[in-house]
Order: C-alpha cells, then sequence, then structure tokens
C-alpha cells in the first residue's frame, strides 16, 4: 500500500459471495472467504495504523480484529458506535489486546467496557483527521456494511480491497447499501487491478482521484 495525501492512506475491506452477499438471512458470515482472503486481510491488518468497524459488526462478529494468521503489529481498534450499543462482554472490550477507541457521542454509557471514548465526529473524512491526529494516519475501514458504505459514499476510501469468494449464498445481506442512480451514465467506473488468491479474486480497486463515470 501507498499513502496518498498528507501521507494517509484509508482502505476499505469487504469480503463477499459471487452474487455480493456479507452474510446469509440470519447473519452467519463465519467464513465466506477462505484461508487465502482470510490470510490477506490480516495482512491488511498488520499494515494499518487502525481498524475501524460499526457497532453491527461488534455486535454480530464479536471480532478481536487482531493480527494472527501473519506477522505483524496488531492496529488500534476503532470501534463507530453513536449511541455505545455495542455489547459490553464483546471481546474487542476485554482489554486484553490492543488498545480499542469507541467513537461515540453516549461516552457516559460506557460502564465495563474496556475502551477509551472519543467523541465521535459528524463525518468520515472527520473521522480520519481526528486518526491522523493520534498518529493513526494508515487506516482499515473493515466494516461493517453501513459504516463501510458511509465511508464509501462520502468519498473518504482511497482503496477498497473486494474479495469474492466462489460461493452462491442466494438471499442474505449485501456488501454495500448506497443511494440509488437513475442511469448508468451516473454510475462510477473506477480503476480496477484483479489478482487471484487461490479460489478467491481480489479486486484492488483505486478511488482517490476517481471521477470518472460510464460513457
Amino acid at each position: 500500500m501507498v499513502a496518498g495525501a498528507l501521507g494517509r492512506l484509508a482502505i476499505g475491506q469487504l469480503g463477499q459471495s459471487l452474487d455480493g452477499r456479507i452474510a446469509t438471512p440470519t447473519g452467519k458470515s463465519h467464513y465466506i472467504n477462505g484461508a487465502d482472503g482470510r490470510r490477506h486481510l490480516h495482512r491488511l491488518r498488520a499494515l494499518a495504523d487502525a481498524v475501524i468497524v460499526g457497532t453491527g459488526t461488534v455486535t454480530a462478529d464479536n471480532p478481536r480484529l487482531t493480527v494472527r494468521l501473519v506477522s505483524g503489529p496488531n492496529p488500534v481498534r476503532v470501534v463507530v458506535d453513536p449511541q455505545m450499543r455495542s455489547p459490553a462482554e464483546r471481546a474487542i472490550f476485554a482489554g486484553d489486546g490492543p488498545e480499542t477507541w469507541v467513537l461515540t457521542r453516549a461516552a457516559h454509557l460506557l460502564g465495563e467496557r474496556r475502551a477509551q471514548p472519543l467523541d465521535l465526529p459528524d463525518t468520515p473524512a472527520e473521522i480520519l483527521d481526528l486518526l491522523a491526529a493520534r498518529g493513526c494516519r494508515v487506516v482499515l475501514v473493515e466494516g461493517g456494511t453501513a459504516t463501510l458504505s458511509r465511508f464509501l459514499e462520502a468519498g473518504a476510501l482511497d482503496r477498497l480491497h473486494l474479495m469474492i469468494a466462489p460461493l452462491l449464498i442466494g438471499s442474505g445481506h449485501p456488501g454495500f447499501d448506497l443511494p440509488p442512480i437513475d442511469t448508468l451514465e451516473q454510475a462510477r467506473r473506477p480503476a480496477v487491478h484483479w489478482l487471484p488468491l487461490g479460489p478467491e479474486l481480489l479486486a484492488d480497486v483505486q478511488l482517490s482521484g476517481d471521477d470518472r463515470h460510464v460513457d
């Protein structure tokens, strides 16, 4: 990964099925991606200063957000939780791993969560500014749908790594929730570098400076 403007880089990551699902209708997602895809995710974590998830991911998946499948340091774990609704018993709040920050408007509800509450900025760009001011200049936005879509819609991501697994889920949770467009002329067509990772396919999507649309 190469840092962009001001030596900063924001990269989104999503693992999905061939039909664009990240979980079954009941929320089961372990694991859509295989060993190669999961190693790539852990490699991204090791390269990042901070990894961001939303409260939905913390609640549904109980992630540790640590580096285990490759060698490298753990990133700071950042939870976007405006109302402090993430269950306190989740692994990310146990206090036995890397540092955890909670971006919230309800710091008084921290309770037994072992985390540092920080005032939640209004926009994704301001979140990245806050993290950069605290020394986190390379940021991985790992999910879930709402959080990643908000960063993507705001134009706050430089890159998107989309890991496509060779399976069809059918009905289930989609990876993105973005505003609709009326015509294909409004669709973005970013530069994409395709990389095979075992049986999976990685789309390395270049987003920074992208203003190209379908002709």
